[in-house]
């Protein structure tokens, strides 16, 4: 059995951008697993429309 393991995971969330307004994309997640419980996550990003890979840093969480 694994100690650590490290998955890809991709969710929809809903986000702002002051240029665009409200957006719906697809972010995706790398987490760090501790026996299968998820305890660290390493990096999370997004694809755009173009094709462009960024940050989730850039534009903040819709309240």
């Amino acid at each position: 059995m694994r100690l650590f393991n490290v998955a890809r995971k991709t969710r929809n969330e809903v986000r702002f951008t002051p240029k665009m307004g409200r957006l719906d994309t697809k972010v995706t997640y790398i987490r760090k697993h501790l026996f299968g419980i998820p305890y660290r996550t390493l990096h999370k990003y997004r694809q755009t429309y173009y094709g462009e890979v960024k940050s989730c840093t850039d534009c903040r969480l819709e309240r």
